[in-house]
């Protein structure tokens, strides 16, 4: 009987950890541009990139993007201030991804990694 009580103990902990495995810290992330970039090209890599992992970009005001991400029941939304020298990729809120004490759906990095890649990608390779 105590084997079967220690057993149930273990799998408890194992299922409990398994749960955590999904969150990870919230990464916020602040990229450089390269020089001879304007802000108008990094602001169209920005929209450019969004639209292609299906983000809704909205300008709030010059040189801020609003990005909001939604699959399924879960959403995100970022905030993404730019210029001609670089541009960040922060948290501000979410629905339903486990937000909390810093961390989150691990499913959010992915998202955010993704978009980062992507306006690197739009980025004109040459300045001007």
């Amino acid at each position: 009987m105590k084997k079967i009580v220690k057993l149930c103990a273990v799998l408890v902990v194992a299922a409990g950890l398994a749960g955590c495995a999904r969150t990870a810290p919230i990464e916020n992330i602040k990229t450089p541009v390269s020089t001879g970039h304007t802000s108008e090209q990094v602001k169209q890599a920005i929209f450019s990139a969004g639209a292609r992992y299906k983000w809704v970009m909205t300008e709030t005001k010059p040189g801020v993007i609003h990005g909001r991400q939604q699959t399924r029941a879960h959403s995100v939304d970022v905030t993404i201030p730019y210029s001609a020298t670089g541009y960040a990729i922060t948290y501000d809120n979410s629905f339903n991804l486990r937000a909390a004490n810093g961390k989150i759906h691990k499913n959010y990095n992915r998202w955010v990694r993704n978009l980062n890649k992507e306006i690197q990608l739009k980025l004109p390779a040459s300045s001007i």
